[in-house]
């Protein structure tokens, strides 16, 4: 199952294909069964969140098939107008009339009736943009002042604009991924210290300047500490993973999802499968996403052209630890974040970048692009 042999044909990987498939239909069966009550209560529609949602995965073929075939030659001459596209829009969520503020969160805009959350597009050209950088300066990986400042720049320039969107983990999950990037394209670990050094601080500082990121910590630490406030979302979905036990309750049966979750079908949407679906769920959704992985990696790790072999690395390790991340926050392993989990969590932004990710993922397997 996870062997090679068709890596790197014109075709691409079948079963990568297969696996997207497989979570794009598990989400939207996640979506209608944990809004379902969310939907009728808010819109009238029971049906109305599972529709969009739909909707957006339809739609998302759009650009996914795009980045599947078109050449890579031709992806490198779009980065500088990617780049300033993804500022353009980060910006745009500061300009009033078109910024939509949620919860005192400056992440999304919002034009014609429809919202977009710029950050999910910046993780995106961020992976496309690192890839392409350091495959371009392979023999001059060492040189600090030409190779690694000007990237690292360009990351924390859009680091600090997600952050002063009132988002520090998707700052933060910016930043991960991108050190990952930093440090697979063969940064010497000398550098890494001395970052460490600098931003370290500088993230504690951003962590602690915000009441509710406090709370948040404390919570999780201490999650009796405000167990109708901060601590209210993870209690409650810890108990939905202890009641759905082995089998669980059966679909479309979760108790927490119609008054216990306050978002059962946004970030905590795994807790209501855990509950619907039981022990034996939450394997099947993991075994997904870890096949998904060895795909992406043994992509990477065989491609012998740099620029694919990063590319696949950087948008494999995006989507894996941002449903990881998501998971552990489900499971009270590490503090609230706002992650949403791929595929599955409500979010027309995450889910049509996870698709677009995955189409050029699937693009780094093929020898040939078409367009």
């Amino acid at each position: 199952m996870f062997s090679v042999e068709r890596v790197g044909k014109t075709r691409g990987d079948s079963i990568l294909l297969g696996i997207l498939l497989l979570l794009v239909g598990l989400g939207l069966s996640a979506m209608l069964s944990a809004s379902y009550f969310r939907s009728e209560l808010t819109f009238g529609d029971p049906y109305h969140l599972f529709k969009y949602q739909a909707f957006i995965s339809l739609f998302a073929l759009i650009p996914g098939l795009v980045f599947a075939k078109i050449s890579l030659e031709k992806l490198k001459a779009l980065i500088p107008l990617m780049l300033l596209s993804a500022a353009f829009l980060m910006l745009l969520t500061f300009l009033p009339g078109i910024g939509h503020p949620i919860q005192g969160a400056q992440r999304w805009i919002r034009i014609a009736g429809f919202t977009f959350q710029p950050s999910e597009y910046v993780k995106f050209v961020l992976v496309i943009y690192l890839a392409h950088i350091f495959s371009k300066k392979r023999e001059r990986i060492r040189d600090l002042i030409n190779t690694v400042i000007p990237p690292l720049i360009v990351v924390m320039g859009f680091v600090f604009l997600v952050y002063l969107q009132n988002d520090f983990s998707t700052a933060f999950f910016i930043l991960f991924v991108s050190q990952v990037m930093f440090f697979i394209a063969g940064i010497p670990l000398l550098y890494f210290f001395f970052l460490g050094a600098l931003s370290v601080p500088l993230l504690l500082i951003m962590l602690l300047t915000k009441e509710h990121r406090v709370n948040r910590i404390i919570s999780f630490l201490n999650p009796e500490a405000d167990p109708v406030g901060s601590g209210y979302q993870v209690r409650m979905a810890l108990e939905a993973l202890e009641s759905g036990g082995f089998w669980g309750r059966g679909f479309g049966r979760s108790f927490q999802k119609v008054g216990g979750l306050p978002e059962p079908h946004s970030d905590f949407v795994f807790a209501v499968l855990a509950e619907e679906t039981g022990f034996l769920g939450v394997l099947v959704i993991l075994g997904l996403f870890i096949v998904f992985a060895l795909r992406g990696y043994t992509i990477a790790f065989e491609n012998q052209d740099q620029n694919r072999r990063l590319l696949a690395f950087g948008l494999t390790t995006a989507i894996l630890y941002q449903a990881l991340f998501n998971i552990a926050v489900v499971a009270g392993l590490v503090p609230a974040t706002g992650i949403p989990l791929p595929f599955f969590s409500q979010g027309g932004s995450s889910l049509l970048m996870t698709i677009t990710m995955t189409g050029l993922l699937f693009n780094c397997s093929r020898k040939e692009s078409q367009i």
